[in-house]
């Protein structure tokens, strides 16, 4: 697969300190994302909504955002992303495997300075808090960004590549 190589993951030295910046911004913003969304209610839900099926709403989705849909492989070791759909206010409904399914506790999507970009936080066995922070590569159709394996406390580089 074209770009494979480069997904290679490694290890990423980040300062406690400045982990807890990264985790909390990223939080932060998709929070304040679902938060927008949700008008003035303040509970989160735990589970990402079921893709939309208005046409209507379907057409209020960015087209850039649009193109993060589909299925991705990881780079390294076979883990699997599927982004069913994104609704109008940047809730995402994803699924995680690896090969099983792993629980995605929630996702959001946004645009930021004309980059596509999406948080997954997973919530299962042997993934509490663990969080993908990715951004879309329209040149080489590939999501890259960082995963923080919390059990480790461990922050790395990866690469998805589009299956589907």
């Amino acid at each position: 697969m074209p770009g494979r190589e480069l997904g290679i993951s490694r290890p990423v030295r980040v300062s406690p300190v400045s982990r807890a910046c990264w985790v909390a911004a990223c939080g932060l913003v998709a929070l304040g994302g679902l938060l927008a969304s949700c008008g003035s209610k303040t509970e989160l839900p735990l589970e990402a909504p079921p893709a939309q099926t208005n046409a209507a709403e379907a057409v209020a989705v960015s087209p850039e955002l649009a193109k993060l849909t589909g299925k991705w492989e990881r780079s390294d070791d076979g883990y699997r992303l599927e982004i069913k759909g994104i609704d109008a206010s940047g809730k995402v409904e994803a699924a995680y495997y690896n090969p099983n399914p792993i629980r995605v506790s929630r996702a959001a999507a946004w645009r930021e300075q004309g980059i596509s970009r999406i948080v997954v936080e997973l919530n299962d066995t042997g993934y509490p808090g663990c969080l993908y922070t990715l951004e879309f590569n329209a040149q080489t159709d590939q999501l890259v960004g960082q995963y923080f394996q919390a059990a480790q406390q461990a922050t790395y580089e990866i690469v998805f590549f589009r299956i589907e």
